[in-house]
């Protein structure tokens, strides 16, 4: 992590075919992630809370590029970009849903809160992508999208948390916010990075950044000491499958030795869900709560998927299915879990 007065590039803003990267000085302090007790190394702080979506869209410069050719995993590759690479197209099919509303007619989602937790903060923004762009740019996008994607399933009542308050204390803020506002379930918004010494560096627009090209794909994880982690771990299934049916998949590194101390237990297989007890966001809510690690960016491919509208639409509507999904296994209807009663608005 850079300390004191950095250039960081905070927000990608424009479409698929034409695409702004907006570049910010920011002069604040940055602390390493481990001087924070008890957070996965892409976690944070907290309070504003957002009902209403608004328009924050990262993305890649145009001419984005990744090398030819990569070089092994060992050996750090040229420091010369090569040509500009388009990513590769996703399937048209994945990014198809049914129409919202029609799937689960038992879920009350009117009733039905969900809090959206947008990792990290301006401050403390997270990891740097391959390219230099910051998770919490990225967070902030899918979460925004997430947020649109529940709403316009029905799901009015869910709430976007937008953080400022540093680690540890924001963590605990975040888990209390959640709690006030007596959500049903809580989902918080990351992506992927590796331990400081599995990155390799290369040249990027004339500067050196780091990356790592070993590993891609999503994570879920759940912490045991949750309120209820029986049904953290069923929305994680929910979760995974949604994804999986759109094409993702899946990240296996947290299970390998290499990892050390960033190492976790896999405990389903199928969705590719980990164990993390320790992460405040989890422990400390009340409701099911998850953390997604929606892809690799210091993956220099998956950056360029990750960045595209499409990947986070695809994302998106996979995160609101299995909400509908997990919320007609809960209705009244099936036995199950009743929506809680909810605040009129979410507290200041």
């Amino acid at each position: 992590m850079l300390r004191g007065c950095a250039m960081r590039r905070l927000g990608i803003f424009g479409t698929s075919s034409s695409i702004v990267l907006a570049v910010s000085l920011l002069c604040a302090p940055v602390r390493s992630e481990e001087d924070a007790p008890l957070q996965t190394p892409n976690q944070e702080a907290l309070p504003q809370a957002e009902s209403g979506a608004e328009n924050t869209t990262p993305k890649l410069p145009a001419d984005a590029t990744v090398p030819a050719q990569r070089s092994a995993p060992d050996q750090p590759p040229s420091p010369v970009a090569a040509p500009a690479q388009t990513p590769a197209p996703l399937p048209p099919a994945a990014i198809q849903l049914a129409p919202a509303g029609t799937k689960n007619a038992d879920c009350r989602r009117s009733a039905f809160r969900v809090v959206v937790d947008v990792g990290h903060t301006v401050d403390k923004p997270g990891a740097d992508s391959a390219r230099g762009v910051t998770e919490y740019s990225y967070n902030l996008a899918l979460a925004g999208e997430i947020q649109q994607s529940l709403l316009e399933a029905g799901f009015e009542k869910t709430v976007k948390l937008i953080t400022a308050t540093a680690p540890w204390r924001g963590l605990v803020e975040r888990a209390e916010r959640a709690n006030q506002m007596h959500a049903d379930l809580f989902i918080s918004i990351h992506h992927d990075s590796v331990p400081d010494y599995l990155l390799e560096t290369w040249e990027y627009e004339g500067q050196q950044h780091q990356f790592s090209d070993r590993f891609e794909g999503y994570a879920i994880f759940i912490s045991n000491d949750n309120a209820n982690r029986k049904a953290s771990l069923e929305f994680g299934g929910l979760l995974g499958k949604e994804l999986q049916a759109r094409g993702l998949r899946y990240t296996s590194h947290y299970t390998l030795p290499v990892m050390g101390k960033h190492r976790h237990q896999l405990v389903d297989a199928d969705a590719g869900i980990y164990r993390y007890d320790q992460l405040i966001v989890l422990r400390q809510t009340l409701m099911p709560a998850v953390l997604l690690e929606a892809g690799s960016i210091v993956n220099r491919d998956e950056e360029l998927q990750l960045a595209t509208p499409e990947r986070r639409a695809l994302t998106a509507q996979a995160v609101a299915a299995a909400v509908e999904d997990f919320c007609t296994a809960r209705s009244p209807a099936k036995g199950n879990h009743q929506p809680k009663k909810h605040p009129a608005d979410p507290p200041a």
